[in-house]
């Protein structure tokens, strides 16, 4: 395993380039001084501590037995169950709202009617990697910060993690909500004069729109939900929309390019289905790497990791540049 939370491969990106042997090397700014611990998985949970509170949802990957006995997760705070009309039980009270630290940014969470909080902690060691790649970028001879498009950006992590390192970020969600919060996040780690464009708009249509008005982007991170709602309606189906989505992804990139990350949650699309996608938007660029894997929920060392979703992500030069 390479990381504390990722599982990975990398590939040559390009037609007829080979696999090269797998590497070990860092793959970018460690999470240090984290709120968020996993502390055990099982019977289709995830037992999980999120600053000073312990909460149980559900997880379909973890079938394996719990490693814990039952008294210790009798210790919980509340859970979440959605056999039972998708409710909290609580054994302790909640806060409305509080807030952790993760990968060094702040995240005020709440639990939703989903059973989120407002995080996906799975995704943490990607936030020090996009970090440490625009801060590679930034050092090199560029006239502009490097410009980063977040779509599908949810609470605002990795917008967090490309403005800590001096971005300029576009952070697009259909979700007026959920922009808000990302906006409340930034705010609370100091980056409220940060240049961060807040857009709430369907993610196919605003791409459609700065084609046509010509706009190019260093980095562009998509998290594209399996099926998903737009501003008016729209609907997004993964399955049906993605590989078009990629395309405007990649007519958007600059002549310049830094990366594109591209993570799903979505079963059926495993790390290399995701790579896929990247080799056929990219094929015109031979000197790229593809890196894919697992996104992982982690704690201790005794504890067992949780697959929690995929990634792919390429960027130019060789595979053993990344993150440095």
């Amino acid at each position: 395993m390479d990381g504390q939370g990722m599982k990975k491969r990398r590939a040559c990106a390009g037609k007829s380039a080979p696999r090269p042997a797998r590497r070990k090397e860092p793959d970018g700014k460690p999470c240090l001084g984290d709120d968020y611990e996993l502390l055990d998985s099982g019977g289709g949970r995830k037992y999980e501590r999120f600053g000073p509170y312990r909460l149980i949802r559900p997880s379909a990957q973890a079938i394996w037995r719990p490693q814990k006995d039952t008294s210790w997760w009798d210790e919980a705070d509340a859970s979440f169950d959605r056999r039972r009309g998708n409710q909290w039980r609580l054994k302790r009270p909640l806060p409305e709202e509080w807030s952790i630290t993760v990968c060094g940014m702040r995240f005020r969470l709440s639990p939703t009617d989903f059973g989120h909080l407002g995080i996906f902690p799975e995704q943490r060691d990607l936030w020090g990697w996009i970090t440490s790649m625009v801060e590679k970028a930034q050092s090199e001879e560029r006239t502009q910060p490097v410009s980063v498009l977040n779509l599908f950006a949810y609470s605002g992590g990795a917008t967090m993690a490309a403005a800590r390192a001096g971005a300029r970020v576009c952070h697009v969600d259909a979700s007026r909500g959920m922009v808000k919060w990302a906006r409340e996040n930034t705010s609370l780690n100091g980056l409220d004069q940060a240049p961060i464009q807040w857009v709430v708009e369907d993610v196919n249509k605003f791409l459609d729109r700065e084609i046509r008005r010509g706009k190019h982007y260093d980095a562009i991170i998509l998290d594209p939900p399996t099926f998903g709602h737009g501003r008016r309606s729209e609907i997004y189906k993964i399955d049906r929309e993605l590989a078009s989505t990629l395309e405007k992804c990649w007519a958007l990139m600059s002549e310049d390019p830094c990366f594109l990350l591209l993570t799903s949650h979505t079963p059926s699309l495993t790390p290399v289905a995701l790579a896929n996608f990247l080799r056929v938007v990219s094929r015109s660029f031979r000197n790229s790497c593809i890196e894919e894997g697992e996104m992982l929920l982690t704690g201790s060392p005794d504890v067992l990791p949780v697959p929690s979703g995929t990634y792919a992500r390429w960027f130019p030069g060789p595979c053993r540049e990344s993150g440095r």
